[in-house]
């Protein structure tokens, strides 16, 4: 009885034409796997010039970054190369171990690219007017535009592919 059972099944399957097409093979792990982006604007600049260094509120507040970062699971860091940008990330660069990238703010479509090619979780120091815009194109919310005077955004984007981006805003600082 049990074997006629299993002959009219295939029977069965076999008039109903061709077997199934396989599913599609899943994606690699890494492809739908989450990132998290940590914008900020570099610390206090200490004048209006070029390439002006941090003030001393500035390494007070770079070093509070690395405090509130250090055990978030930073796997890269990436600055504009200024030196108010880099002395922002150096803190945490050197509690990591981890070198400072460098990229171009003028090319931010490149940056997202580098950014969204591989999950991790990154830390870029930006600028006033490129730090909101970096939120965007990574499919965060902007906010409002970041005046000269504010130095404690701190974005936190989280990007699922697939499943949508998410921002937090949050203030930091030297306690």
């Amino acid at each position: 009885m049990r074997i006629r059972t299993l002959a009219v099944l295939a029977l069965a399957l076999v008039a109903c034409g061709a077997p199934p097409e396989p599913p599609p093979a899943e994606p690699p792990v890494a492809e739908g796997s989450p990132s998290v982006f940590f914008l900020v604007r570099h610390a206090e600049k200490a004048d209006q010039s070029e390439d002006p260094p941090l003030t001393e509120e500035g390494h007070a507040r770079a070093r509070a970054l690395a405090d509130l970062l250090r055990d978030a699971g930073i796997t890269a860091i990436y600055s504009s190369n200024f030196e108010r940008t880099r002395d922002t990330a150096a803190p945490l660069a050197s509690a990591l171990g981890l070198e400072v990238t460098l990229y171009d703010p003028n090319q931010l479509p490149d940056l997202v690219a580098t950014l969204l090619s591989s999950p991790g979780r990154y830390l870029v120091v930006g600028h006033s007017n490129t730090t909101p815009e970096l939120a965007g194109l990574l499919g965060g919310e902007p906010g409002a535009p970041i005046p000269e005077t504010e130095y404690d955004r701190l974005y936190v984007i989280h990007h699922r592919p697939g499943s949508g981006t998410t921002t937090l805003l949050l203030r930091f600082g030297p306690r």
